[in-house]
């Protein structure tokens, strides 16, 4: 689906992908957060989900992903962190169980959309995805050949074991504010992070 024939809904959920040691984004990633804030600043929808691998200290998908938004400007209440969207199936029930999602336009390739969308339409969310390739990839016929085994195995997972996901935690509605997600901000601000964060690495 092209961006411009995409729905409105309550938030675009952005898919993590590597993001290098010194913060950059890689090509795939950073092609995902330029589609996502197209999107935003279209009225697509008024809140962002990242979700991605943040499970040690010293490696934080969904960081570099909300810098990439604030620095164009998106409000970082509008920005919602999933700091424990491991793999698509993960990112998918997360998003309907702690940010209680229902409708959602999902950003990645197009090689990955079906089995994002698909994942996400399984497990109760009103889905529909926008491709984000602005280029050619290193590395395509290998990420193809890997994706034939994940739709496989995520087929299982949605179809006949729903199994929870790597962590759950407190629910925290995509309506509300998206600094809630952010453990540096509820640090400074917050009630402390037990209290409102899904995952601490």
């Amino acid at each position: 689906m092209q961006a411009q024939q995409a729905p409105e809904a309550e938030a675009i959920i952005v898919l993590g992908a590597r993001v290098h040691p010194d913060g950059r984004l890689s090509g795939m990633l950073l092609d995902r957060m330029i589609t996502a804030a197209e999107l935003y600043d279209q009225g697509k929808a008024s809140k962002i989900l990242v979700s991605g691998d943040h499970g040690t200290v010293s490696y934080n998908e969904v960081r570099a992903m909300k810098n990439f938004l604030e620095q164009r400007g998106i409000p970082e209440e509008q920005i919602f962190m999933d700091h424990a969207g491991f793999n698509t199936y993960d990112s998918m029930y997360r998003a309907k169980a702690i940010f209680q999602v229902n409708k959602a336009i999902i950003v990645t390739q197009e090689y990955h959309l079906m089995r994002a969308v698909y994942n996400a339409r399984g497990l109760g969310i009103e889905a529909y995805g926008v491709a984000s390739d602005r280029q050619e990839y290193a590395g395509m016929p290998k990420f193809k050949l890997r994706e034939i085994a994940a739709r496989n195995k995520d087929y299982a997972l949605v179809e006949l074991f729903k199994p929870e996901p790597t962590y759950l935690g407190k629910i925290i509605p995509i309506s509300g504010d998206g600094r809630l997600t952010d453990d540096k901000w509820l640090q400074e601000h917050g009630p402390g992070r037990a209290s409102a964060f899904s995952h601490t690495p």
